[in-house]
């Protein structure tokens, strides 16, 4: 086993004592997989912790049903309806079942989901306000909680009910017993915290329901009784959870988290024993047992389940979870082997993790977590990390979710909707979060640092169908990313950051606290032998957020200076893209309007559902050639195989078209369909249902524009379809010296007139210095004069050939660790109002004068030679 540690002996040689990898079945987890989600073929999914996939039979059960059997709804009391409901209490009891308890013992109150049954607990509560006679209730709450626990505090706040957060290691210190005198009060408090942090993966101990309730254990020190929310979303997704023995008072739950399928359907557990005194306003359709439209008069009906159940219940999907527990039964066999079986992985992967280091003995990765991975009772199969560089410095989510998604990885980054722990985890004060607002990072965006500090981290989390494959497959990323021959290049740097020292080859070295660390000796040639397509990648640093350099643009205090003496720099090319992710249009000179060069992506591609294509989903839309007639006023739209197709050029303002809001990225924008005819011509081509949609010229809808901070003469700038900014800027000899180091690292070199078309550039400037682009303020081409907004941090287009539509993930890897561990390659640029005569015309030839940052000196580049010496 020496020298394999990523082998299945290895993994098997490490699993801690108890944990069983698979389910025991006739037919292998490999063959099982094959079966029932063959869409997982060449994807590893590692977000199981944010959903389940569910599996074919499951579908499959649930669409027999459907089509054998007729459910109407339950509220009525014909044949079809009393299956329904019947159908549904039937649902009840197996999921009582399935949580090894009764219903003498729990109410389900079937929700939209866990936020929707959290929702409901903070308005029913039977909360005792601030200012009456009797002592007031408290709301706490674990920090260590998703977002849908702490928002319950702004219905409490509404009630005059105080919240109080404490920290995880504060509820250990808690005080036990209360006086005696004070252990009569029936004043009703609540504390949540979660079975399962979905940021870390920590369980914490079931025993506190039972500690709390009783009032051996106090969360803080005020008389009263204790009820105890025990949040089981993520925990039951691959844990049993038996309440029989934990009787929390509420447990809320989301079926998507353990099956897949349906989403948007949740439960509430409620323990019998508080369910009489939960409180409630609204009443639905369903919930009266006896109402007057025209008076103050309510009576509710009997049953909890039906007085909660506002309006008709999502039956049908109702129905499919008799289904998803049928096949996940007979898939695994049970919660426990799940148990088993995702903690054998999450146990081997965090173990590998842990031991990777450089050749200076810096850690690869630093993991977020309570535990050491040794037992999946107080563990569960999450894993949360950032990836450091050999300094130790974090390199932003962002860049590494980009890295994964290149082969095929499909991790979760941020702070997962759980605030608390991400500070608790990464050290980020109030304060910082705070800062980070007003930098304008908000929860979800990609901005991943901010001074050099992660505002959020990667998860990875297994589910029962996950295999040792999707671990090894990731361990090798990381290895292949971090720990590869071509650490020991020197990546060219841009012009005004020329550094640094020549790093030595790394070598995987593990230390040896346990017997997995022992198996891990891996040499430098079994090192290049590990399978992955990304084996002569560079390593990797932290992105500038691209959003972030949007904002931050250029400083309003800043002096420019202008650019002296050198070569004249001018424009090289200029290309417009009518059709947002299809093929350039190459031009020699070209009308400049509003939103930037005209007619520049005022169309994209949507598939049925109205959703924007890209080359990311499609990489064949680079095949698809529009070309602009001004004369002829018309779009023509040629493909190989396919009769030229011609557009109009004028909007279609008659009162048939139809105006629909669509979305680019994050903006809103106003568009209307092009036609019956388009729409034929690309599904053909494309092999998809697909329609071409065209940005409304409706001036009232104010569509699509963007606050840009540095830009003096306006506040909002209009776009087109563009993703950040009106135009984007590339320069020749930035391709050239990146066309030198990709040529080294690939079988075929590439031309320079193919990288130009992959970094889809609407102006290509020629200018001496590679990378002094990113060095200018705001530029003027003619009487035209642009704000540089930021740098253009690439994705994965970049490694789609725009002439074949084939991809090839070793430009984007190449690029990063030529530009030092980022993928920021040209920069945006907004127009500035003219200030002349003249006429709004790009021509190439134009001269280029740029204006460049304070206190900035342009170098030249070092050469082969100097790089290559250190």
């Amino acid at each position: 086993m020496a020298g394999q540690p990523l082998s299945f002996r290895a993994f098997l040689a490490a699993r801690p004592a108890g944990c069983q990898y698979g389910y025991g079945h006739g037919e292998g987890l490999g063959a099982m997989r094959d079966r029932e989600f063959p869409r997982l073929r060449g994807i590893t999914y590692l977000d199981h912790a944010g959903s389940a996939l569910f599996p074919e039979s499951l579908l499959k059960a649930f669409t027999d049903d459907l089509r054998n059997n007729v459910y109407g709804n339950p509220h009525s009391q014909n044949i079809s309806s009393k299956l329904t409901y019947d159908t549904i209490e039937h649902v009840r009891y197996r999921i009582l079942q399935h949580f090894h308890t009764t219903a003498e013992d729990y109410t389900i109150i079937f929700t939209s989901g866990c936020t929707a049954a959290l929702k409901l607990i903070a308005e029913s509560f039977p909360w005792i306000p601030e200012g009456t006679k009797q002592p007031s209730s408290r709301f706490c709450y674990l920090t260590d909680n998703h977002t849908s626990v702490v928002g319950m505090r702004g219905i409490t706040a509404s009630m005059n009910v105080l919240s109080v957060p404490i920290k995880p290691k504060e509820i250990l210190l808690a005080k036990s017993r209360l006086p005696a005198e004070e252990q009569n009060c029936t004043t009703p408090h609540l504390f949540s915290y979660p079975a399962q942090s979905n940021f870390s993966g920590t369980k914490y101990p079931l025993s506190w329901i039972q500690d709390i309730k009783s009032g051996k254990l106090c969360p803080i020190e005020i008389p009263g009784k204790w009820f105890v929310l025990l949040d089981a979303a993520s925990y039951v997704s691959s844990s049993p959870l038996d309440l029989g023995v934990h009787q929390a008072d509420f447990i809320p739950i989301s079926f998507y988290k353990i099956f897949g399928f349906p989403t948007g359907l949740g439960a509430l557990l409620v323990n019998n024993r508080i369910a009489p005194l939960l409180r409630k306003t609204y009443f639905g359709g369903g919930t009266a047992a006896a109402y007057l439209a025209g008076e103050d008069f309510y009576f509710p009906r009997k049953s909890i389940t039906e007085r909660f159940e506002d309006g008709t219940v999502s039956f049908l999907d109702i129905i499919a979870l008799k289904h998803g527990f049928d096949v996940l039964e007979k898939l695994t066999g049970g919660m426990e082997k799940i148990k088993q079986h995702t903690f054998a992985l999450a146990h081997y992967t965090y173990t590998v993790l842990s031991n990777l280091k450089y050749a200076n003995g810096a850690p690869v990765v630093r993991i977020y977590s309570d535990t050491d991975f040794s037992n999946p009772d107080v563990q569960g199969p999450i894993i949360n990390f950032n990836v450091l560089d050999e300094n130790g410095e974090v390199l932003g989510f962002s860049q590494v979710d980009s890295m994964a998604s290149l082969h095929n990885i499909h991790v979760r980054t941020g702070c997962f909707c759980n605030t608390g722990a991400c500070q608790m985890h990464l050290g980020i004060s109030n304060e910082d979060i705070q800062r980070n607002l007003q930098a304008g990072h908000v929860c979800g965006d990609n901005i991943d640092l901010i001074d050099g500090r992660p505002t959020g981290s990667v998860r990875i989390s297994f589910g029962y169908m996950s295999s040792f494959e999707d671990a090894q497959t990731f361990l090798n990323f990381i290895i292949a990313t971090r720990l590869s021959k071509s650490d020991a290049e020197i990546p060219f740097q841009s012009v005004t950051k020329l550094t640094t020292e020549s790093v030595p080859d790394d070598h995987l070295s593990f230390n040896s606290a346990n017997k997995l660390s022992q198996i891990l000796q891996i040499s430098d040639g079994e090192l290049r032998n590990i399978p992955s397509e990304a084996e002569t990648t560079g390593r990797w640093q932290p992105l500038e957020p691209e959003a972030e350099s949007i904002r931050a643009a250029v400083s309003e205090t800043a002096v420019p200076t202008c650019r002296k003496g050198g070569k004249p720099i001018t424009v090289a090319k200029i290309y417009l893209y009518p059709i947002k992710s299809c093929s350039a249009f190459e031009v020699t000179e070209w009308p400049v309007g509003n939103q930037g060069l005209l007619y520049d992506r005022n169309w994209m591609v949507v598939n049925q559902n109205g959703v924007c294509v890209t080359q990311k989903q499609e990489p064949r839309l680079c095949l698809v050639n529009p070309s602009i007639d001004l004369k002829q006023k018309i779009m023509v739209i040629q493909a190989e195989g396919m009769d030229p197709i011609s557009v109009p050029l004028e909007a279609n303002t008659g009162k048939e078209a139809v105006i629909c809001e669509s979305k680019v990225c994050s903006h809103r924008v106003k568009t209307y369909d092009c036609g019956e005819r388009i729409a034929g011509w690309l599904s053909t081509f494309l092999g998809r249902p697909c329609r071409l949609i065209r940005q409304s010229s409706d001036v009232k809808s104010k569509s699509h524009q963007k606050n840009t901070k540095g830009l003096s003469s306006a506040t909002n700038i209009s776009l087109s379809l563009v993703n950040e900014a009106q135009y984007l800027l590339i320069n020749v000899a930035s391709i050239l010296q990146l066309k030198e180091h990709i040529s080294a690292r690939l079988k075929e070199p590439l031309g320079i007139e193919e990288l130009i078309q992959r970094f889809r550039a609407n102006i290509v400037i020629s200018a001496p210095e590679s990378f002094e682009e990113e060095e200018w303020v705001e530029i003027s081409i003619g009487a035209l004069q642009f704000q540089v907004v930021g740098p253009c941090s690439r994705c994965q287009i970049i490694c789609i050939d725009q002439q074949s539509g084939e991809r090839n993930k070793e430009i984007l890897l190449s690029l990063s660790a030529a530009r030092g561990r980022k993928t920021n390659f040209g920069v945006y640029l907004m127009n500035q109002p003219l200030h002349s005569s003249f006429s709004d015309t790009l021509s190439v030839g134009s001269q280029v004068l740029p204006v460049l940052k304070e206190n900035t000196e342009i170098q030249p580049p070092i050469s082969s030679e100097e790089k290559c010496s250190g």
